[in-house]
C-alpha cells in the first residue's frame, strides 16, 4: 500500500520540500534535525523555473517573490578584460519562455520559507536538535512506512544502503564573500546574474535584497581538503585562490584583496551508486548525487527530488515507488552532471581553447542560448 507515515532525516531544502510534497498528498511525515535550532548559515543561491514551478505549487514561492531579486539577465563575461561574451535573458523572458520566474536569493530565505510552511502544515512535524540516523528515531510517534535520507553530502542514512553513493573531493574549491551594493564598481551588475570566466577559475556574482550586497563566488582547482565548511581560509589557502587569478583584471582581483568575510568551502561530490534499499529507505538530493555547482542547480535538483518523491509514494507500494522513483530521477542528474562537467571545462579554459569558447558564445544569439537551457529550465515535475 501507498505510505502513510515518513520520517525525513534533515530539514535542509531537500527535506523541507519532501515534507511540504507529501503533506499536500495527505501523507503525514516527522523531520529529523540534530541542529537545535535553524541558524542562517550559507550563502546566495540561484533558483531557476524547473525550482520555481514547484515552489508555486507548494505555496511557498509568493514568499520569496517579495524578498528576492529577478535578475533581467545571466551573463558571461571575460575575467580578463570584462568584456561581455554572451547573455541569456531572465526575467520577463524566462516567465514567458519557461512558465515560472528566475530567482537570486540567500539560502537563509529559502530555508525559512520552506520552514514556515512546513511549520503550517498540520501533517508536518519538526523535531529540532534530533540526531537520527535511521536506526533510532527519538520521539517518532509511529513507525514509518518509508525513511528518507535528506542528510546532506555526508549523509549517515546511505549507510543502511548496499552499494549507496560515496562522498568525494571535487578538486575544487569555492571561496565565498560579500561586496557591499553601495559603491561596488559598475561592472557587478545590479540587475544581473554575471558570471566571470578566465584560465582555471570563475567568478559568480549576483545581488542580494536580504543583504545589501553582492554575493561572490570563486570557484578554483584546489588541493584535497577537510569537509568543513564556512571556516576562514589560511594564509595559504588565501594565497592558492590569489595565485588562480594572477591574470584577471585587476579591478576584479581587488575585489579578493578587500574581502575580509571570505570563507573557504572544499566542494565535495557524490559518485554513483543507489540511492534506496529496495525496501523503505530512500536519498534524496545531496545525500543521493551532490555535484558541482557548474551547471548552478544543486537546490533545484532537491526540490525536485523532494516533491517527484511524494508522487511516486503517495500511489503505490513504496518498495515499487522507491524503483520508480530512482529509474525516473536518475538520467536527468547523470545528464546535469554531463551538463555541469561541460560548463567547467569551458568556464576554466586555457589558451587556444579559451579564445575558441570567446568567438563560439560571442556568435551566439540570446535567444539560443536560451533554447540550450529548454531542457533544464522547462522541465515540469511529475506530479
Amino acid at each position: 500500500m501507498p505510505a502513510e507515515h515518513a520520517a525525513i532525516i534533515g530539514a535542509g531544502v531537500a527535506g523541507l520540500t519532501a515534507a511540504l510534497a507529501l503533506a499536500k498528498r495527505g501523507i503525514r511525515s516527522e523531520i529529523f534535525e540534530q541542529a537545535p535550532a535553524m541558524n542562517e548559515v550559507g550563502a546566495g543561491l540561484q533558483v531557476s523555473p524547473n525550482a520555481t514551478r514547484i515552489l508555486a505549487k507548494l505555496d511557498v514561492l509568493e514568499r520569496l517573490t517579495k524578498v528576492w531579486v529577478e535578475p533581467r539577465a545571466i551573463r558571461l563575461i571575460s575575467g580578463k578584460s570584462l568584456r561581455r561574451l554572451a547573455t541569456v535573458p531572465a526575467g520577463e523572458f524566462a516567465r514567458a519562455r519557461w512558465g515560472s520566474p528566475y530567482g537570486v536569493l540567500h539560502r537563509a530565505t529559502l530555508q525559512q520559507a520552506l520552514l514556515d510552511a512546513v511549520e503550517e502544515a498540520p501533517l508536518c512535524t519538526l523535531h529540532l536538535g534530533a540526531r537520527a540516523d535511521g536506526r533510532a528515531l527519538p520521539d517518532c510517534t509511529r513507525a514509518p512506512d518509508i525513511l528518507i535520507g535528506a542528510d546532506g553530502v555526508w549523509s549517515q542514512v546511505r549507510h543502511a544502503i548496499e552499494d549507496s553513493p560515496a562522498p568525494r573531493f571535487s578538486g575544487n574549491i569555492a571561496y565565498r564573500f560579500t561586496v557591499s551594493a553601495t559603491g561596488a564598481p559598475s561592472f557587478l551588475d545590479r540587475d544581473c546574474v554575471s558570471a566571470f570566466l578566465g584560465p582555471s577559475a570563475h567568478l559568480v556574482c549576483y545581488p542580494l535584497n536580504e543583504t545589501g550586497s553582492f554575493n561572490m563566488v570563486a570557484i578554483v582547482a584546489g588541493n584535497s581538503a577537510p569537509h568543513y565548511w564556512l571556516s576562514q581560509p589560511t594564509g595559504a589557502q588565501r594565497q592558492q585562490m590569489t595565485s588562480r587569478f594572477a591574470r584577471w583584471n585587476d579591478a576584479l582581483r581587488a575585489l579578493f584583496a578587500q574581502a575580509d568575510d571570505m570563507t573557504f568551502w572544499p566542494l565535495y561530490e557524490t559518485t554513483r551508486g543507489k540511492w534506496h534499499n529496495g525496501k523503505d529507505t530512500v536519498l534524496i538530493g545531496d545525500a543521493a548525487h551532490a555535484m558541482m555547482p557548474f551547471a548552478a542547480q544543486g537546490a533545484a535538483m532537491a526540490i525536485e527530488d523532494g516533491y517527484e518523491l511524494a508522487t511516486f509514494v503517495a500511489t503505490r507500494p513504496v518498495p515499487e515507488a522507491l524503483s520508480l522513483f530512482e529509474a525516473h530521477r536518475v538520467p536527468r542528474i547523470n545528464r546535469l552532471r554531463q551538463r555541469g562537467a561541460l560548463n567547467q571545462f569551458a568556464y576554466h579554459a586555457r589558451g587556444p581553447i579559451r579564445i575558441g569558447r570567446d568567438l563560439v558564445l560571442s556568435l551566439k544569439p540570446p535567444e539560443s542560448l536560451a533554447a540550450d537551457l529548454d531542457w533544464i529550465y522547462g522541465y515540469r515535475a511529475t506530479g
